[in-house]
């Protein structure tokens, strides 16, 4: 797959350089030598499906001037290709420019938003050109404030089936620094936009994309099965507030590979719902894989489990993944009254420098979305599996916290070795509530883990088997019709 991606990357570039003495010579002739340029067109992209019909945001009066909004030329071109769901699936192509939008939706589907790379969104600032919806369901309120409403996303889609957003790293510019501002000041009555947000789903991919300068998270798959994330830039100053970067919530089958994150928060968190309205949702996430994820966060996780949780976590595989100057490695996040769970957590082949943590696992953390959650309802984290990895330059090694009373348990670590920062923590390994057991770790870890010997080094197995989202297939579309 690495190999298709480089080889397509390469004909888009031939491509491009063979037509620019055309284009120039076709730019002289008036006003209409635009049209004529993008009439010749071409390219070719991966994608889980190719479609039959395709037009520019041109087409609809789009201008990419930077200044123009196109939040109706976008309404426009998706109205018009909702026609073509049942005949072949449609495509909206934007060519280079400038494109500034306010909120869209994607209203139809066996559709593909394709961004040339010279292509920028650009989020409008003006509030009005974001609509207000209503709360998720699994969250009882909007993630920032407890009015409850929140600003709908850049990009937004409901009860879809087979959506393709992608590009030849065309970018997504969230302009979130407003944002920031207001809601460091408390001045937003509603939680801000994400870029990305599809609800209640089936077969989506988003990829071949840089994103940003989010308001808040990146890209926001929620009550969808069959994901693909793939091949994604995301980069927000390390000082932004929750600038999450993919965050795959009660989804199921799930892929995210080949993506470069730095952001304010964390690079990937896995959710499932807040407390009592995550219970009752009842909807996990669970079957994903994470693989190829590089990170930089300085004050988060590389990959975070909750702390919205309490729809249930199961069956995470992550791997190969490099870290650099980020709080922790693998943090699980609950709390009292969170009910849910998390299990059958995989993790192996990480490199990590400059890590506060390299291991975080917190049963305290709180933050409820309102003071109805039931406090009997206590998370169950078991069998959480980490191997074969490699940090150094590491402030404390691990902080395992579990619950009173609710033991974190199941947990296997096997073959990591930790080198320390100059200045490290005098107790490497906190240890509460958790019970467990390792092989081959330096430094030691606490008692409450069982050493197990260096003949136990293959503890910690990871999945043999693949999930089912592995089995969707990647197809080469070629789209000629400009």
């Amino acid at each position: 797959m690495d190999e298709l991606w480089t080889n397509l990357r390469r004909t888009q570039v031939f491509n491009i350089i063979g037509l620019l003495g055309v284009l120039v010579l076709l730019n002289t002739n008036g006003v209409e030598s635009g049209k004529k340029a993008h009439n010749l067109e071409s390219f070719q992209y991966p994608a889980i499906s190719c479609r039959a019909h395709s037009v520019s945001l041109e087409d609809f009066g789009g201008v990419g001037d930077g200044t123009t909004s196109n939040t109706r030329a976008f309404k426009a071109a998706i109205d018009h290709l909702s026609q073509f769901a049942t005949d072949g699936g449609s495509q909206l192509y934007i060519p280079p420019g400038k494109w500034l939008t306010g909120s869209f939706n994607i209203s139809t589907s066996h559709f593909t938003l394709y961004l040339h790379k010279d292509a920028v969104l650009l989020a409008s600032q003006d509030e009005s050109e974001w609509p207000i919806i209503e709360p998720l369901p699994s969250y009882g309120r909007g993630r920032d404030n407890a009015e409850g409403g929140r600003y709908s996303s850049l990009i937004f889609g409901t009860n879809l089936t087979d959506i393709v957003i992608t590009g030849d790293n065309g970018t997504i510019d969230g302009q979130g620094e407003p944002w920031w501002t207001k809601f460091r000041a408390k001045e937003l009555n509603y939680t801000r936009p994400y870029l990305i947000e599809i609800l209640y789903s089936e077969k989506l991919q988003i990829s071949g994309l840089t994103l940003i300068n989010s308001p808040s998270w990146n890209i926001h798959p929620t009550y969808c099965s069959n994901v693909i994330v793939q091949g994604i830039t995301i980069l927000a100053p390390v000082t932004s507030p929750n600038t999450d970067g993919i965050n795959p919530d009660s989804c199921t089958n799930t892929r995210i590979e080949d993506c470069y994150i730095v952001s304010g928060d964390d690079c990937v968190a896995v959710k499932s719902g807040w407390d009592e309205y995550g219970i009752s949702f009842g909807m996990p996430t669970k079957q994903l894989v994470i693989r190829r994820l590089t990170c930089i966060s300085p004050t988060s996780a590389v990959i975070a489990l909750g702390s919205e949780m309490s729809g249930g976590i199961e069956d995470v595989r992550a791997e190969d993944i490099t870290a650099i100057d980020s709080e922790s490695g693998v943090r699980i996040k609950t709390s009292i009254g969170r009910g849910g769970f998390v299990k059958k957590v995989y993790v192996r082949r990480m490199t990590l420098k400059t890590m506060k943590w390299v291991f975080w696992m917190t049963g305290n953390y709180g933050n409820h979305p309102d003071n109805n959650y039931d406090p009997k309802a206590l998370p169950v984290i078991q069998n959480i599996n980490y191997r074969d990895i490699v940090a150094e330059n590491v402030t404390m090694a691990a902080r395992l916290e579990g619950i009173p009373g609710d033991t974190f348990s199941d947990i296997c670590i096997s073959n990591v070795t930790i080198g320390l920062t100059e200045k490290p923590k005098e107790l490497q390994w906190n240890c509460t509530d958790i019970a467990g057991i390792w092989s081959d770790v330096t430094p030691k870890p606490c008692d409450l883990l069982l050493d197990q010997g260096p003949e136990k080094i293959k503890q910690c197995k990871f999945p043999e088997n693949s999930l089912p989202i592995d089995n969707i297939k990647i197809r080469t579309c070629c789209n000629k019709n400009f």
